[in-house]
């Protein structure tokens, strides 16, 4: 057993390697695995969120209270069928993203924003916040353990998928009593690596006031498959969210923040409890003042758009996110009509990607302190 000087508690080491010791300041148990899938990994051809990593990190909240930590192999849940998640999903995620550092180092982008956001759905559901040593020594501690998963390529990074669940047994429409949080990760690439088309939604809705949309919560992204679906079979790759009294209002797409650059200006939807806070969409909104890009946070007509767009005043078009990170719209369909939307090479779109992926990779100044290095 090794400690490092800052561990406050044991860390037990099972199975048959050995790793270095942990900078853990809560209890832990690792057990490492027998059998490796790394060697099925085809890194020079990474899709996005398909192979899983060899470890997890769960930690369980019964009686009132969280327990200990573990780092153990991936495997299949325990659970019954009863699973109370299963049933009434009380379930919440978030999704980030560990880099690869030029010095070969690895680093995580905002996680204590993660945590915090992780939280705050939490709350909305009625599940147990999860302490702050517990998530951030958890993600830290299972990057370590499973440090070799981190890609080297270009655009590529460990995506990091913390979760919350309902974990008791019954079928009683109440509260669960008891609670699991986990992380699982995966080595992924870009999830667009080309400009994308998106399509206004006019019948679904995606959230309503005083609902769960703010909250990254599992069901939000269930209800979102069949509209998307149907977009998908007619050519667009997201749907573009709107308000759900009018459909008068733009609001996110499926899988990202948006934002309109509109006479040099960046106009983006004000947050409300419908829209989710992207911790990307937090990043680009500083360097945009940083850069002295003028900024508006405020609704958007989706008149106002398709103004923009037949007058030719939009400029550009992004969605933001930590799967989609900075990805060009390149057409917006409305009432059966494709328009076109400029993919300028030096625009603010691919200036921003640029500038945070600088930041992310190590290649340039973290003004900011947003990224957490996590000790080898």
């Amino acid at each position: 057993m090794y400690l490092s000087k800052d561990t406050w508690f044991p860390l037990y080491i099972y199975g048959p390697n050995l790793i270095l010791p942990t900078s853990s300041t809560v209890k832990m148990k690792i057990t490492i695995t027998e059998t490796s899938n790394l060697s099925k990994i085809d890194f020079n051809n990474l899709g996005f969120g398909a192979g899983l990593s060899d470890h997890v990190f769960v930690c369980e909240f019964k009686n009132g209270n969280w327990g200990e930590g573990r780092i153990e192999p991936y495997s299949h849940l325990s659970q019954g069928l009863g699973l109370h998640a299963l049933h009434y999903g009380q379930a919440v995620f978030e999704g980030q993203k560990a880099y690869r550092q030029k010095d070969d180092t690895i680093a995580i982008f905002r996680p204590e924003r993660n945590w915090k956001r992780l939280n705050t759905s939490a709350k909305r559901m009625l599940i147990p916040e999860v302490p702050k040593d517990i998530f951030m020594d958890g993600l830290t501690e299972l990057i370590r353990v499973d440090a070799k998963w981190v890609p080297r390529g270009e655009n590529q990074s460990l995506y990091l998928r913390p979760f919350l669940f309902s974990s008791s047994e019954f079928v009683a429409a109440r509260p669960s009593e008891e609670y699991t949080f986990a992380i699982v990760t995966s080595p992924v690439g870009e999830l667009y690596s080309k400009p994308v088309k998106v399509k206004i939604e006019q019948s679904f809705t995606r959230a309503a006031s005083g609902g769960v949309g703010y909250a990254k919560a599992a069901g939000n992204y269930g209800a979102s498959f069949l509209a998307t679906h149907n977009a998908v079979k007619e050519g667009f790759n997201q749907v573009l969210w709107t308000d759900h009294a009018e459909h008068n209002y733009l609001e996110e797409a499926g899988t990202m923040n948006v934002t309109f650059v509109i006479n040099g200006k960046l106009i983006t939807p004000i947050l409300s409890d419908r829209i989710l806070a992207g911790i990307t969409r937090d990043s680009i909104l500083i360097l945009a003042k940083e850069w002295n890009i003028a900024v508006e946070e405020r609704r958007i007509k989706v008149d106002e758009l398709i103004a923009a767009l037949k007058n030719g005043t939009l400029n550009e078009a992004f969605g933001m996110g930590t799967a989609a990170v900075v990805s060009q719209i390149n057409g917006i369909g409305f009432n059966d009509e494709i328009f076109p939307v400029p993919v300028p090479k030096n625009g603010i779109a691919l200036r921003m990607k640029e500038a945070l992926s600088s930041i992310r990779y190590g290649e340039s100044e973290d003004k900011f302190n947003w990224m957490h290095h996590v000790k080898s």
